[in-house]
């Protein structure tokens, strides 16, 4: 285990440097899921749900919170990505699973805007559908692999 990267010799919280880093094409692989009722998967399924196509927009909104992670998380790096694919996944009529792939040629990875954008995904699904069902969970959502930089690539081995 190394030491955390984001404190500097005094302990103080600062921004990574990475000027003297090589480019390098990037990928991560971020998932999540959300669970919900029955009835609540059927109505985002059938696309009955009164505010529209939930998975459409969600979709969108997982993009969106990609190209702004470094808005949302302090001391991320604002990246040119240059893909970004967000697809969800039916999962047991009572859950939806999250995967986004985020890629792009830099000198740090995007690990962080895979991850949100998963949890903004699942949150617009949340949001679109509470008023039928404040109960749904968002769980497991993880790293699922990562490639390029110094560090190489980089795969999840455990299956929970």
């Amino acid at each position: 285990m190394t030491n955390f990267t984001h404190f500097n010799a005094n302990g103080d919280a600062h921004m990574v440097d990475v000027g003297n880093k090589n480019p390098s094409h990037r990928i991560a692989i971020a998932s999540g899921q959300i669970e919900m009722q029955t009835e609540t998967y059927e109505l985002i399924m059938k696309g009955n749900h009164k505010k529209g196509d939930v998975l459409g927009i969600a979709r969108i909104a997982a993009i969106m919170a990609a190209k702004k992670t470094a808005d949302l998380i302090p001391l991320c790096h604002p990246l040119m990505l240059t893909h970004i694919d967000v697809d969800f996944t039916p999962q047991d009529s009572t859950a939806v699973i999250c995967t986004a792939r985020v890629e792009t040629e830099g000198k740090t990875g995007v690990e962080m805007e895979a991850l949100c954008a998963v949890q903004t995904g699942l949150l617009t699904i949340y949001d679109m559908c509470k008023a039928v069902d404040r109960g749904m969970t968002i769980t497991r959502v993880r790293l699922e692999e990562k490639s390029g930089g110094k560090s190489g690539k980089w795969q999840r081995t455990d299956s929970a």
